[in-house]
């Protein structure tokens, strides 16, 4: 039974944190919709190499709709967590326990909205003392699984278990 996954995604996205995720969710019967700030808007990600068309706007979107969350890294959860709506977004996903699937810098947007106090996670290096300060535990490990709920990861380097780690949690 495939779940309705929800990515939020804007300009400056890690291409490869995106498109090889996606793909494998996809393959597995998962159905994605991606969420921005404006439907029918295309976000291109930072290497330049992949566009996404935003299928809903954040303004239409009901976290009640869907099965899990997918955080892509890059730029993008930086410049997500600077509107509240997606904070707000994301948060009710941490609140209601649904699969958050978050990898590099995407677990950002999980620190702003207070949601990673006491969880296990890993994330780029850059976001490692902001992690600690938002009272996560912080593993240099390429995933880390928490609760069978919260999936995270460092790099793209991290993107083939990352992938199989989110695909268990989702199964």
């Amino acid at each position: 039974m495939g779940k309705k996954i929800a990515v939020v995604l804007t300009d400056y996205f890690e291409d490869v944190e995106y498109t090889d995720p996606a793909k494998s969710f996809k393959e597995e019967g998962h159905e994605l919709t991606v969420i921005g700030a404006e439907k029918g808007k295309d976000v291109k990600g930072k290497q330049g190499e992949t566009t996404v068309t935003i299928d809903q706007s954040i303004e239409d979107a009901d976290p009640s709709q869907y099965d899990a969350l997918f955080i892509p890294g890059g730029f993008s959860p930086d410049m997500l967590r600077a509107d509240d709506r997606f904070v707000a977004f994301a948060k009710s996903f941490m609140d209601d326990e649904k699969p958050v699937l978050a990898i590099c810098h995407g677990p950002q947007l999980l620190i702003t909205a207070k949601t990673l106090k006491d969880r296990g996670v890993t994330g780029f290096k850059s976001i490692q003392v902001d992690l600690e300060n938002a009272g996560a535990s912080f593993q240099d490990k390429e995933v880390v699984v928490c609760q069978n709920q919260l999936v995270t990861s460092r790099t793209p380097d991290d993107i083939p278990a990352f992938t199989r780690e989110s695909l268990k949690v989702l199964s």
